[in-house]
Parts: structure tokens; sequence; C-alpha cells
């Protein structure tokens, strides 16, 4: 593979920017709401592509989790980096499936948990060679 294209050395910069544009997303979700509002009465839609982009940053930020995870110098950081996706998918999840009821800002905590953890990975978890990381 060309290493231009192969992005697992760069996993924790885009899980940065997944959960970074995740957060984005649900920050501006309520203003898009209130603009879209004066344009349909009674309606609470929203355009289909932007509902789309939550499920586009959980798969990103799954790829991004499994190759940080894999090759961070840490073992409490896998743990961490994988129970912050699954709390992620599962608020993603049941707000398009209402399975309980959870305040709206329960999205922010595991995404800017994401967030944090990749960049504290970047920073302190890397090898340094390969001996260190989790070689299959």
């Amino acid at each position: 593979m060309d290493k231009a294209f192969n992005l697992k050395p760069k996993a924790n910069i885009l899980g940065i920017a997944a959960s970074s544009f995740c957060l984005v997303h649900c920050l501006a979700t309520p203003f898009l709401f209130v603009t879209h509002a004066g344009h349909v009465h009674g309606h609470h839609s929203h355009p289909f592509w932007w509902g789309i982009l939550d499920s586009l940053f959980i798969v990103i930020s799954l790829f991004a989790v499994y190759w940080s995870a894999k090759n961070t110098s840490k073992n409490w950081m896998k743990y961490a980096l994988w129970i912050s996706w699954v709390l992620l998918s599962f608020v993603i999840l049941n707000e398009k499936v209402g399975l309980i009821h959870l305040m709206e800002e329960a999205i922010y905590v595991p995404s800017l948990l994401l967030i944090l953890l990749h960049l504290y990975n970047r920073k302190y978890c890397q090898c340094a060679n390969d001996q260190c990381c989790t070689v299959p």
C-alpha cells in the first residue's frame, strides 16, 4: 500500500478530527433546527445528509480507535478508547431509535473523551520501536 494513503500511523489525528467534527455537528444541530423551523412550519425535520453525518463520524471513529488501540503502548488506553467509542455509538444509536431517554448533551461526554484520549495517546503512548506495540 502506498505510504501516502496509509492512515494507520495517523489514526490519532483521524480520531481527533472525526470526534471534533462529530462534536461540532452535535453543537450545530440545534441551530440547524432553529434556522430550518422558519422554512418548514410544524415539522421537525432536517436534511437527510445531516442525519447521515453522525453515522459517518462513528464509522471513521471506529477505524481510528481500532488502529490507535492496536498501536498504543499503554494497555489502559486500549480499554479507554474502546469504552469511549462504545458510549458514543450507544448515544448516537439511542438518538436514532429512542431506546432510553437521555439528555441531548449526553453526546458531548464521549465525544470530548475520545478527543482527549486521542490527544493523550498521540503525545504519550506512541511506540519508540516495534517492540512495545502489539504486533499481530
